[in-house]
């Protein structure tokens, strides 16, 4: 195995993160050699999630080590280890399936950093013999701590730059398209309600506007509140996303397909805004910012607030034609 990624690793990866291949991008799990590994390589230790796999190796050109991948159901090693997946046992059964005490003369693994809360290393010792050692966040840092031998306090600290929190937008757009086709379908539907009963200029009509509110929300909630984060105001990610999908209302309520009456535009404020908070509250599990307890508590007052917010909207964008 090569540290050099092919076209098709790269186009694997841009299926990842699109989301179009996120769901079973993953390699089988066991020991692999990279560069000229011997007895007395290292053995990294990491989750069976192609787009883990691929990152770590490429930042390991010149090196040669052993990487032992363990079955993590395809999931990244952060997630894995909160999920129980990435752990001691794992890695133990990884150990003995590989007969790693027969491939190397040492008895150390090195940890993802991220896996310190799904792995009790002194467990791992009693279960296979080898002693866990935690490496760096990242893994662009892996060839000075190889070198070195010591991860320093920048390498231990987890941050969330604009970059990173960037690298998360494609995926948001990309897994909401089939949600929006459904949607337009009932926005049309439920806009030519009518005194009439059905009117299809009001349904083409309404139903555009609706459909930009939407949009206006994607862009709000999904690209605006990640990339912004650190400026906006209030510490839940909800309640950010609510405020940036105030925002983006504001131009769309006074443009040229801005509602006729004043209902409708209560609609669309509270539409965008419970939309918008709804996608800046998927973050939540993407950041060192948030734990367990935090977004089970964010969760039920953002639900609370989303759920309220657009049945208010149903109702007023329904009353329009009325009033």
């Amino acid at each position: 195995m090569t540290a050099s990624l092919t076209r098709r690793d790269h186009l694997g990866t841009i299926g990842a993160r699109t989301g179009f291949s996120r769901n079973n991008y993953k390699i089988t799990p066991g020991l692999y050699c990279l560069g000229q590994a011997d007895k007395n390589s290292p053995v990294l230790v990491t989750a069976n999630y192609k787009l883990t796999f691929d990152a770590l190796r490429k930042e390991l050109g010149g090196q040669s080590v052993w990487l032992l991948v363990i079955d993590t159901r395809g999931i990244n090693v952060w997630c894995a280890a909160g999920k129980g997946t990435f752990s001691a046992e794992e890695i133990a059964y990884q150990v003995h399936r590989a007969r790693l005490d027969q491939v190397v003369d040492h008895r150390e693994l090195l940890l993802p950093q991220l896996s310190a809360n799904g792995v009790a290393a002194h467990e791992l010792k009693r279960l296979c013999g080898f002693k866990g050692r935690f490496g760096p966040i990242l893994a662009a840092d892996l060839p000075e701590f190889l070198r070195t031998g010591e991860a320093g306090e920048k390498m231990r600290t987890v941050t969330f730059t604009l970059s990173q929190r960037a690298v998360l937008v494609p995926l948001e757009l990309c897994m909401i398209w089939k949600q929006l086709g459904i949607a337009a379908v009932v926005f049309f539907l439920l806009s030519g309600i009518s005194p009439g009963f059905f009117s299809l200029g009001l349904a083409l009509s309404r139903g555009v506007v609706l459909l930009l509110a939407t949009l206006a929300a994607v862009l709000a909630g999904a690209v605006a509140t990640p990339l912004l984060l650190p400026w906006l105001p209030f510490r839940q990610f909800w309640l950010k996303g609510a405020v940036m999908g105030g925002l983006v209302a504001l131009p769309l309520l006074f443009s040229g397909q801005s509602p006729a009456s004043g209902v409708e535009k209560i609609a669309i404020l509270l539409w965008i805004s419970g939309c918008s908070a709804f996608l800046a509250m998927n973050f939540t599990g993407s950041t060192p910012f948030t734990s367990l307890s935090g977004v089970a508590k964010e969760m039920r007052h953002g639900l609370a607030f989303q759920i309220g917010s657009s049945l208010v909207a149903g109702l007023c964008w329904l009353a329009g034609p009325f009033l």
